[in-house]
């Protein structure tokens, strides 16, 4: 099971340990990309992504697709 994680690139704050100790910490750009990276990260097998609050706020496909689903867990954490 591969696990990533996805936060805006001005947060400091969120995921500085696992990016730290070499996991998949992408960092958006424009957080309107939100839904693109996920989909990427899904075609590259990624079955657990964990995303800030201020994330998947930008994000429409969380609620509507993936909630539902067994095969793929998106994991909303606050922001620190």
């Amino acid at each position: 099971m591969k696990i990533s994680w996805i936060k805006y690139k001005d947060d400091k704050q969120n995921f500085t340990v696992f990016k730290g100790l070499g996991f998949s910490v992408y960092e958006l750009e424009d957080l309107e990309q939100t839904d693109n990276l996920i989909k990427k990260l899904i075609q590259k097998d990624y079955r657990t992504i964990i995303v800030t609050n201020e994330v998947a706020g930008f994000s429409q496909d969380i609620i509507k697709k993936y909630r539902k689903t067994d095969e793929i867990n998106i994991i909303i954490t606050p922001n620190k």
